[in-house]
């Protein structure tokens, strides 16, 4: 019989609808139930590609033993911490506070007032490793409830003690300037593996926006050690097992130091942020490589996690068929089954395949060394080389299709629909000839506003028809710039005026004007054991960085003061976080690069599907400038310039589309030659 996640629409809970476990979704009824019966609560908190919380779950949460221990002990709850990110935050930093450590599935033991006294992550079902039993902590905690009460109810006031006071602790201001972006970047050029790109040693996750400020760094300051640790690291990461060379997308980490073994779920975060960074080191660099496999990224999204309404789904898991990896490794008698002798002898050299393998006697396709060998070895041109692949990639991706995919988490999240808008939006004007991409952002951005937006307010998540959740500060940050990217590709002026009303929005429920800062949840928001404010930027941007970046785009293009004044208060606030601890600010510090700059504005009047018009825009995007704004109407669009004063006084030359490209409003030549607006912008 199912339990009551059998209502829910997360496919993370609805995983767990048929275990033994009474398993509650979080809400009052759980915690009713606990007050009532006088019963500890244990919160189990994961999400669907997760590997090892499908591994506690077959070796725990099925096992009728284990249920009867929870079910007789605790009121269970089971949370998607991809819908939860609030509580996620909370017990995450309490979970850290209290063993050191941190990941998912994370366990949590509290009082039914939801204040925790003992936590961890996974837990075998026999001891291992130097861990307790599953059942063995369930009994020790069961007992010292009832027992010790006492002693638990003061460990888990000195726990909340501990979130409060974490949540209002700050660092000691710096001051804002250059220097701190070029102590920043050269902080993290020292953890650069210079042999094969990336942060630190194993495992070894991607960390975009800190690449992002190597590039920002770049073209600030010309520094070429910057640039070249960005193209050591993107490079390796695409020739790395954890880049899926066939299908497209990344992996969200490699457990070696070589990006060789990847983890093998795929999160849509990651390939949101991945595609606009190869997106943009291919504006900085021209380098077509790059180009491949953004474009490749954004047609797996396109492919494989887009929803028939628009939305783009969360994630993709490891396993297929039990087995981690199963689906994207291969034997050299398969890849030789799937292709004519010769095709077979070039693929297996290409992308290191052997009889020994490299992943448990199976191959992962990576490419171990330089096309321009294995061109040489079998006689190829370069492009030559190219041409075959591209064919050998085609036959193989038909034959991996006939297997059994990884389960798909195919519920949309505002957050993560709002980086890939970004990056859709972005990819249309740098690539205008992929015109599915320019559509796929206009779909998007009308699917979170049509069926995620009701009443002016934002919902986290959407799947089966169904809106549900507060909307999160990084929700409202997220989508706002998303949509201010889509403007930007299109001149319409509808997501501009979206873009504001959430930005309004996220100023009236997520500031504290006596703290001066953001909050992650509502001002109305259901009251937990705090108020979480997560500052950091981790493998997704904190709400907070993308607020401010947002606030700063539409400061500019709105004439905002306002704006720019409650992101340099942020900006401020946590000016000695970026100093001190710079890998955990790479979204910020690109938002200070921002704040800190005299950034272009360019305005171009013209009629926006016209070729003449999409040109000027096309130059605007030819090279790579951050710190830029694009906007554009037709001449004599009223309402347009009264929403964006960069357009006033703003005419035509000869009747052609005109470019004004400006620093401060003020301004060089109008133009209507786009080589000339490649010129002014320093991208010729």
């Amino acid at each position: 019989m199912a339990n009551r996640l059998a209502e829910e629409t997360s496919p993370y809970l609805l995983q767990h609808k048929d275990n033994p476990v009474d398993w509650y979704p979080w809400g009052e009824e759980a915690f009713e139930k606990a007050r009532a019966e006088d019963k500890p609560v244990l919160l189990s908190v994961g999400y669907s590609a997760c590997h090892w919380c499908h591994v506690m779950e077959r070796e725990s949460f099925e096992n009728e033993e284990t249920a009867r221990l929870m079910n007789e002990g605790f009121v269970n709850i089971k949370v998607d911490r991809e819908e939860r990110p609030d509580v996620d935050s909370i017990y995450m930093a309490a979970t850290q506070a209290m063993t050191r450590h941190g990941g998912w599935p994370m366990t949590v033991f509290m009082t039914p007032d939801g204040a925790p006294f003992y936590a961890g992550t996974y837990f075998p079902p026999v001891p291992s490793r130097g861990m307790p039993a599953f059942g063995q902590v369930l009994q020790s905690l069961s007992d010292a409830y009832t027992n010790r009460r006492d002693e638990v109810l003061k460990s888990a006031e000195g726990v909340r003690e501990y979130l409060q006071a974490a949540n209002n602790a700050s660092i000691p201001r710096t001051g804002l300037s250059e220097g701190l972006l070029d102590d920043a970047a050269n902080a993290l050029l020292g953890q650069l593996d210079d042999r094969f790109g990336g942060f630190g040693g194993a495992p070894k996750f991607p960390q975009a926006m800190n690449l992002e400020v190597l590039l920002r760094h770049h073209a600030r300051t010309g520094d070429r050690a910057a640039l070249s640790g960005l193209e050591l690291t993107l490079r390796s990461m695409a020739n790395g097992g954890i880049y899926d060379g066939l299908g497209g997308g990344f992996a969200r980490y490699s457990v070696d130091e070589y990006w060789l073994v990847p983890h093998f779920e795929k999160m849509l975060y990651d390939n949101a942020l991945l595609a606009r960074l190869y997106l943009e080191a291919y504006e900085a660099t021209g380098d077509a490589f790059y180009r491949r496999v953004a474009t490749e990224t954004l047609d797996y999204l396109l492919r494989d996690m887009t929803g028939p309404e628009g939305g783009f789904y969360s994630a993709e898991d490891a396993d297929s068929e039990g087995e981690e990896g199963k689906f994207y490794v291969w034997t050299p008698a398969e890849i030789e089954a799937a292709l004519d002798p010769e095709e077979a002898r070039l693929a297996l050299r290409y992308w290191d395949v052997t009889e020994g393998g490299n992943f448990e006697g199976k191959n992962i396709l990576n490419v171990a060394r330089p096309p321009e060998v294995v061109a040489r070895e079998f006689g190829l041109s370069i492009e030559e080389l190219a041409g075959s692949i591209q064919g050998i990639r085609a036959k193989l991706y038909e034959v991996r299709e006939g297997r059994v995919r990884p389960g798909r988490d195919d519920k949309v999240l505002a957050a993560w629909n709002g980086l890939a808008l970004r990056a859709f939006a972005l990819a249309a004007r740098v690539l205008p000839e992929r015109e599915d991409y320019l559509e796929a952002a206009r779909n998007n951005a009308a699917f979170l506003i049509g069926r995620m937006k009701e009443d002016g307010r934002l919902h986290r998540s959407f799947k089966d028809g169904r809106a549900r959740f507060n909307g999160y500060l990084e929700d409202y940050a997220c989508v706002a710039d998303g949509l201010v990217s889509l403007y930007e590709a299109t001149f319409e002026r509808r997501w501009i005026e979206e873009a504001r009303a959430l930005a309004d929005a996220m100023l009236e429920l997520f500031w504290d004007a006596d703290r001066g800062a953001f909050y992650d949840t509502p001002s109305d928001h259901e009251e937990l054991v705090t108020r979480p404010r997560d500052v950091y930027d981790s493998a997704a941007p904190s709400g907070n960085s993308v607020a401010v970046e947002v606030l700063l785009r539409l400061s500019i293009v709105l004439e905002r003061e306002d704006y720019r004044e409650r992101a340099g208060a942020v900006l401020e606030d946590l000016s000695g976080g970026m100093a001190q601890i710079p890998g955990a600010f790479g979204r910020l510090l690109s938002a200070l690069d921002l704040y800190l700059s005299q950034p272009y504005e360019v305005a171009i009047v013209g009629e926006p599907g016209a070729p003449e018009t999409r040109a000027l825009a096309e130059a605007a995007f030819s090279g790579y400038r951050p710190n830029k704004v694009v906007v554009g109407a037709p001449e004599g669009d009223e309402a347009a310039v009264a929403l964006i004063p960069l357009l006033a006084e703003r005419p035509t030359r000869g009747g052609k589309a005109t470019a004004y490209v400006c620093v401060n409003h003020a301004c060089q030549m109008p133009t209507t030659d786009p080589e000339e607006v490649k010129r002014q912008l320093g991208v010729s």
